[in-house]
């Protein structure tokens, strides 16, 4: 038998070695596949640490019990089951090269991959539909933005996308048309998710470019309206009386914490995201020779959209960083605990 190490070409490895039809395994170093699984498995740590302490800290105090963080608190949950659920499973597969777990649950994964996926940006879409009323209508804020609305935003949020992405893969509207090319890769131990031209471009439209563009849309009008407001205030005449400069340098501090923070979130957003489903719809049209390391690389971008939502929505809050020293620290066990505050200028 002839040697790796000799510098011969390693023979081929099937993923299931005494099963006919066995799909043919990725041949890696031992090096490349303890990177992977350290890197991936440290995406997954991090997401599930971060997205627990904002589900902990906003169910735990009450002084957070409001329409902005249950929608906050939603969004975290479904990073968390994305972290626990499909990362896992995916982590393996990226891998490996292969599906151990039966063609059944490849279909469930799959499902709930692109619905945890498309939920977690349905929630940043209404998020910053939130933060729209905040800065651009803040007088009428209270009564736009109530708990029944929000409970709108979250039944829209996870309704749409459990019926789109369990109904699209076990109706298998996705590979019409690509029968032949699904039949010609068919082995035991793949899962992958096929999109045909129509699908490829549908998805990734209701799943990505039309929340995105609702993002986009939004914060760029926020953006305009708090360097609006920042001039007003800056040429407000009550601003030449004593303080005026430090009331301005507050102002301009404000529009640029605000600023910074928009950009993070559009800027982390889209670039997770965007080469992935940009993949999704280029990949019917080539033929589907995409490589496989390509779409995994993309597609664990995207994950770590979820890896970062609770430094984005959490980290900037002074409330956030006071929650997490409590919950390290074990006050959360407390008797009186919950009804602490979190705010500063608050007892």
């Amino acid at each position: 038998m002839n040697s790796p190490e000799l510098g011969n070409p390693p023979e081929v490895q099937f993923c299931f070695a005494l099963i006919n039809n066995s799909c043919p395994r990725n041949v890696r170093s031992v090096l490349s596949i303890s990177a992977m699984y350290i890197v991936m498995t440290g995406a997954i740590m991090m997401t599930i640490l971060g997205n627990l302490v904002v589900i902990i800290a906003i169910t735990h105090f009450k002084q957070l019990h409001t329409p902005t963080n249950f929608l906050i608190l939603s969004m975290a949950t479904t990073d968390f089951l994305l972290s626990c659920v499909v990362m896992p499973f995916s982590m393996i597969r990226s891998i490996e090269s292969c599906w151990y777990f039966g063609d059944l649950f490849c279909k469930v994964h799959s499902s709930c991959d692109i619905m945890l996926c498309t939920t977690s940006i349905f929630h940043l879409c209404f998020i910053s539909v939130d933060r729209y009323y905040a800065v651009c209508d803040p007088l009428h804020y209270v009564t736009k933005i109530t708990i029944p609305v929000i409970e709108v935003f979250l039944l829209l949020s996870w309704s749409i996308p459990i019926v789109f992405a369990f109904g699209l893969v076990f109706s298998e509207l996705n590979i019409i048309g690509a029968e032949d090319f699904v039949a010609a890769i068919d082995c035991t131990g793949l899962c992958v998710l096929i999109f045909n031209k129509v699908w490829g471009v549908m998805a990734s439209f209701i799943a990505f470019f039309l929340p995105g563009m609702v993002m986009v849309g939004i914060y760029t009008h926020i953006f305009r309206v708090a360097r609006k407001h920042a001039k007003q205030i800056g040429m407000d005449p009550r601003m030449k009386q004593v303080g005026s400069k430090s009331k301005m340098k507050a102002s301009s501090k404000t529009e640029s914490k605000a600023t910074k923070t928009l950009s993070i979130v559009m800027g982390v957003f889209v670039f997770c995201w965007l080469p992935f489903f940009l993949l999704t719809i280029t990949d019917p049209f080539i033929n589907f020779t995409a490589p496989e390391d390509l779409y995994n690389i993309f597609l664990w971008l995207g994950y770590f959209n979820s890896t970062f939502n609770p430094i984005i929505y959490g980290m900037f809050y002074p409330w956030f960083r006071k929650a997490l020293r409590m919950i390290v620290t074990g006050m959360i066990f407390r008797p009186d605990s919950s009804t602490l505050s979190l705010f500063l200028g608050h007892a």
